[in-house]
């Protein structure tokens, strides 16, 4: 009889120390992946005089390739054009009557909500440290290629955004629009599609929400623990929370590690947006626009 009373209590120490192990096991991962961004806020705080912080991103927000409300047409898009992309063809597809015109109409959206007026020396300050697209080589014993020449704003603009200068910005803008017109409105001479081309060239650009503003900085990720943190954030681009019309939010199919968002302004143009992020990323995001219109994920 003894002889099974303690063949039980060993078996229930056992039980009870491995709940206890799977316990603290489970506290250790969530301590690991719970975050603060107050060492990104006292980045911040110095570029938004006035502002009070609700949300700093920890991670790069990026756009996705695909949205649900395109799927079929980029699939038949695909189609019809993966052989080429010519210019024309692109303009037909996005109803671009006038190139050249388009080309104002995109640095419109882009000079309101960049804060900058696309002069050379501002887009050089915000453009320094971005490498310069790479080139192709001329072929051998081809004539030198000559920089198409642009007037001062539409220079800057193409710096800005380290677009070819040996192309038409017409033609690179039309393919970028091509290329993400479904996770977007379909239009760059909106303010969802002023967002995409910053999206589209910088990398390390998280999203902060104001009491005032949406903005989009150019910071890069946190440096491990033992690294001194020497980043130096510039605002990309902002707008302010009133033009904002609804953000609809949903879990991603790996729910923790994917927080995909789709922000509609009020000229109704939309983006999507995917932030790789922890849940406790994704809460301090929700409470940030809480009193935004939208759909939110559920629990």
């Amino acid at each position: 009889m003894s002889d099974g009373r303690s063949r039980l209590s060993r078996l229930t120490e056992a039980v009870l120390g491995g709940a206890r192990a799977a316990r603290d096991k489970a506290r250790e991962l969530r301590d690991e992946f719970r975050t603060t961004d107050e060492p990104e806020r006292t980045l911040v705080a110095p570029l938004l005089p006035g502002e009070e912080i609700r949300y700093v991103g920890l991670a790069p927000v990026r756009a996705p390739e695909n949205h649900r409300a395109g799927s079929q047409l980029a699939d038949r898009v695909n189609t019809e054009l993966a052989e080429a992309l010519d210019p024309r063809a692109l303009f037909g597809l996005l109803n671009v009557v006038n190139p050249v015109a388009w080309v104002d109409a995109v640095m419109t959206p882009v000079r309101i909500a960049a804060g900058v007026l696309l002069l050379p020396g501002k887009a050089a300050v915000l453009a320094a440290g971005t490498p310069e697209a790479a080139e192709p080589e001329p072929a051998p014993g081809a004539a030198p290629r000559e920089p198409l020449p642009l007037p001062a704003e539409q220079e800057a603009f193409r710096a800005l955004f380290r677009l070819s200068r040996y192309r038409p910005l017409a033609d690179q803008l039309a393919e970028i629009a091509y290329r993400r017109r479904y996770v977007f409105s379909g239009d760059l001479a909106t303010l969802a599609g002023s967002l995409l081309l910053f999206l589209e060239r910088y990398t390390g650009t998280p999203l902060v929400v104001t009491d005032t503003h949406l903005h989009l900085l150019r910071m890069g990720r946190r440096p491990d623990p033992d690294r001194e943190d020497r980043r130096r954030p510039q605002v990309l681009w902002s707008v302010q929370r009133r033009r904002i019309a609804r953000i609809d939010s949903e879990h991603g199919a790996a729910r923790v590690v994917q927080f995909p968002s789709t922000i509609v302004f009020d000229d109704g143009s939309w983006i999507r947006i995917v932030n790789p992020a922890t849940r406790d990323d994704q809460s301090r995001f929700l409470a940030a626009v809480r009193e935004l219109p939208g759909r939110r994920p559920t629990t």
